[in-house]
């Protein structure tokens, strides 16, 4: 194994993590938006109003993309278990 292949896994593994992150992120950073918003018109200042509809927000994306997400963590997974062979070749 050399280092361009161990660069290669490395940032398949960080575009994976990316990809199935990317919307947890999103739905927390608009919800937290759309909170901000609500709480600088109506000058409500409570620590709560901002964190439990993040929670929510983030829960219902997990549980509509949680299959999608589950099935790229495998795929890449099986992918790698494959390649395993072809990386342990001999020098």
């Amino acid at each position: 194994m050399n280092q361009d292949e161990v660069m290669k896994l490395a940032t398949d593994a960080l575009m994976l993590a990316f990809k199935v992150g990317l919307p947890l992120l999103l739905a927390g950073l608009i919800v937290g938006l759309l909170v901000s918003v609500f709480q600088a018109v109506t000058q409500i200042q409570e620590m709560t109003l901002s964190f439990i509809p993040k929670i929510l927000a983030v829960a219902v994306v997990l549980i509509v993309a949680g299959p999608w997400m589950l099935n790229q963590v495998v795929g890449y997974t099986t992918d790698l278990y494959h390649s395993i062979p072809g990386l342990v070749k001999e020098e």
